[in-house]
């Protein structure tokens, strides 16, 4: 009877120590908000005066930092890895469909790196400057605030391919954007709130060309004549005019996005989707008359989606130049 006592007693011995082991692994790559603190305590600062230098200078730069955030943290999680430039033994992102000729941002992550190094060399990511500078991004344009979650290492792997097959593209269908956003653990209201970001910004003329000469029933007459003036419809002619998303406020983020939507003046498909009789037009509905809940749900869902699979700890590295390996 002792013996077995014994045995129990070694066992929930190991089974104590395996947990504490676990949740030691577990605090430790959770992403706190105070992580530089003490490290580097002015980094946030630096940061917010090099984006919003950049902003002021070029408006469509706030949803192109947005974008970058986004775009980095569906690929491998949020860890710089759309930053690194092609080498003998890395394929990056940059260059990836999705990506090419259209994401924006390296030269000012770059700049706020600079500056944060001269700061504390070697103690800022450029993954958490890439995540604060999209919150700092939209508060320049009148877009919610939040307390961005810190603590991430930047990757030294890249992959093209998977930036290929994980971005959302502007053709998706509902569905298709319901499933790349749930296999990153994000639900559907995170999808329509970080949608709102096309409350800002610009695309281009080939990526909403099918959608203005479809002659469909989902898109408003006279916008899609608006939008065929610097957009012909000839294929390969004019594919990088640009077009604002939102042509109501196209320099603030606001929940006008939404009423777009509402009147069927989503400028890409993928825009329109959200309400067309499906399981969103509900928060659609919702967003458009109530501002304050976008700018809510929108902060959480960038905090949600800011902490997809981060590298912390001793994963990864800090780098020193944001575009290439230590």
């Amino acid at each position: 009877m002792m013996k077995y006592f014994s045995s129990n007693a070694n066992v929930a011995s190991v089974a104590l120590l395996l947990l504490l082991a676990l949740m030691s692994t577990t605090t430790s790559a959770q992403l706190s908000s105070t992580f530089y603190d003490k490290a580097c305590p002015n980094a946030l600062a630096t940061i917010r005066k090099s984006i919003r230098t950049a902003v002021s200078a070029e408006r469509r730069m706030a949803a192109s930092l947005i974008r970058l955030h986004f775009h980095d943290c569906f690929v491998q999680g949020c860890d710089a890895s759309i930053l690194l430039d092609d080498t003998s033994s890395i394929t990056g992102e940059k260059n990836a469909l999705p990506n090419q000729n259209s994401v924006r941002g390296y030269g000012v992550i770059d700049n706020a790196k600079s500056e944060v190094e001269k700061l504390c060399p070697g103690v800022v990511s450029c993954a958490d400057i890439v995540a604060v500078a999209a919150r700092d991004a939209s508060v320049a344009v009148g877009g919610p605030d939040w307390a961005v979650k810190l603590g991430r290492r930047d990757s030294t792997t890249a992959s093209k391919t998977l930036a290929e097959s994980s971005l959302p593209s502007f053709l998706d269908s509902l569905e298709s954007l319901a499933n790349r956003f749930s296999g990153n653990g994000l639900s559907v209201r995170d999808l329509v709130a970080l949608s709102g970001a096309h409350s800002i910004g610009q695309a281009q003329c080939f990526t909403f060309r099918g959608r203005i000469y479809s002659n469909t029933s989902d898109i408003d007459a006279n916008f899609a004549r608006t939008r065929g003036r610097g957009c012909p419809a000839a294929n390969n002619v004019g594919n990088a005019n640009l077009a604002p998303l939102d042509l109501v406020t196209p320099n603030q983020l606001d929940n006008n996005y939404f009423k777009n939507l509402i009147q069927k003046k989503g400028l890409l498909a993928s825009d329109q989707v959200l309400f067309s009789g499906g399981s969103t037009d509900s928060i659609v509905s919702e967003y458009s008359s109530k501002p304050a809940n976008f700018k809510a749900d929108f902060a959480a869902a960038m905090i949600k989606m800011g902490n997809i699979n981060p590298l912390t700890g001793s994963n990864g590295q800090i780098r020193k130049i944001c575009s290439a390996l230590n």
